[in-house]
């Protein structure tokens, strides 16, 4: 099992991911003997995980069935430990596709935290790129280096445990790209663009305050950047309903009608037919949604 590898069979000391419903998973790692408690009974690794398909329906002790799902980064999002503050999916996309990452690009970040974008880059930039990622907290560095070992991408990462704006990524002009998501991304500009590539790249920053951003952007502009830009992404996940609409009724067409003639005396009363109708696939916008994460500043670094 591999995040940027896919495998067919569960094997010992995998990373699986269980799903038990709808917005209801956890990460397990296989081991041969050991056992995962879930609400539909217990799930025995060394006869219903391993050697199974990554896809199955596992019967648990209680009778309720899960299925084991092959670990990504997009899962990994939404179940990992959290650590710190993490990005998630919308963001994550805006920043992979801003940055022009590739397979074979070589990238710069800080902070890694929880490693949720780690994973994504690691995904995007396999199997001949690096990702050279620091993060100040030591035993959050460590954390994220274990981690990495265990999902089998560690040969496509360096973790350094240090300050990026006193001591840089530790390399110099190597990056195709560099994502920034510190308290201070101001301070850290000038390492950024040491550790670019003469040829110039591409570097994202992300800040949850627009005074953060205004010092950015200060800071990239006086580093020579160009494109400087920033965006704030929302999503809205509309719901798709059947609805049923009323047929307007606009009474007989009088345009076919040359002469008018006199009305016809009227008639006794009778009971008002059923109004027409018609049932349609419609959208509803969200009532409540995800508001506010953060603003993604990009830059560019032209050529040198």
């Amino acid at each position: 099992m591999s995040f940027v590898e896919y495998s067919e069979f569960i094997q010992d000391g995998d990373v699986a991911i269980i799903y038990l419903g709808h917005e209801s998973m956890m990460p397990v790692k296989v081991q041969q003997g050991a056992q995962t408690q879930t609400r539909y009974g217990v799930i025995r690794h060394s006869t219903d995980l391993i050697g199974q398909r990554y896809g199955s329906k596992v019967t648990c002790s209680k009778g309720g069935w899960v299925h084991v799902l092959h670990p990504t980064p997009e899962l990994w999002t939404l179940n990992l430990p959290h650590r710190t503050q993490i990005l998630y999916a919308t963001d994550i996309a805006n920043i992979t596709m801003m940055l022009e990452l590739k397979p074979g690009s070589v990238v710069c970040e800080s902070g890694t935290g929880s490693g949720s974008l780690s994973h994504a880059i690691l995904r995007t930039i396999a199997p001949t790129g690096h990702l050279h990622t620091v993060e100040f907290h030591q035993q959050r560095s460590e954390k994220a280096a274990e981690e990495f070992r265990e999902h089998r991408v560690g040969h496509l990462v360096t973790v350094r445990n240090q300050d990026v704006c006193k001591d840089g990524f530790g390399v110099t002009g190597v990056a195709d790209a560099v994502f920034l998501d510190i308290p201070s991304p101001w301070e850290a500009v000038g390492h950024v663009k040491a550790a670019m590539k003469k040829q110039g790249g591409r570097v994202c920053s992300f800040s949850p305050c627009i005074e953060q951003v205004q010092r950015t952007c200060e800071a990239l502009a006086n580093q020579g950047f160009e494109e400087i830009s920033t965006v704030e992404v929302l999503q809205r996940v509309h719901d798709i309903r059947t609805v049923s609409l009323p047929l307007p009724d606009f009474g007989p067409d009088p345009s076919g009608d040359v002469t008018q003639p006199d009305p016809p005396p009227p008639a006794a009363p009778t009971p008002t037919p059923a109004q027409a109708s018609v049932t349609c696939k419609t959208t509803i916008p969200p009532r409540e949604m995800t508001g506010h994460t953060g603003y993604l500043t990009f830059a560019t670094k032209p050529r040198s």
